[in-house]
């Protein structure tokens, strides 16, 4: 688990990040936290694909304590390369991580 290198507020609350600007406590997150996260990434609302790569990231660090890569996001997320793109520009695993209240995915720079 990373370590806490700043605290920022979101809707009132006190929340960890490290220094990826991801959250510390997973148990910080919920979906208004994400619907807060995804504006700061520039996504002014989370549509239902956006939450089902959210839903499949928050199930594969369940089960593995891993994020998910972006080649298994689109292998087995049901959203391709090219709309993940769209959904999360500019490095879509690492901003859906980041909104998914997740760690930084391995691989990811």
């Amino acid at each position: 688990m990373s370590t806490a290198v700043a605290v920022k507020e979101v809707l009132g609350k006190q929340l960890a990040i490290d220094a990826d600007g991801n959250l510390v406590n997973l148990t910080d997150w919920n979906e208004e936290i994400a619907k807060e996260l995804a504006k700061e990434e520039g996504i002014d609302v989370l549509t239902g694909k956006h939450w089902q790569v959210i839903n499949y990231m928050r199930k594969v660090f369940s089960e593995t304590g891993d994020s998910p890569s972006i080649r298994k996001l689109t292998k087995e997320s049901g959203v391709d390369t090219k709309e993940l793109y769209a959904l999360f520009p500019k490095g879509p695993a690492k901003k859906a991580a980041r909104i998914a209240g997740l760690p930084k995915p391995k691989g990811c720079i």
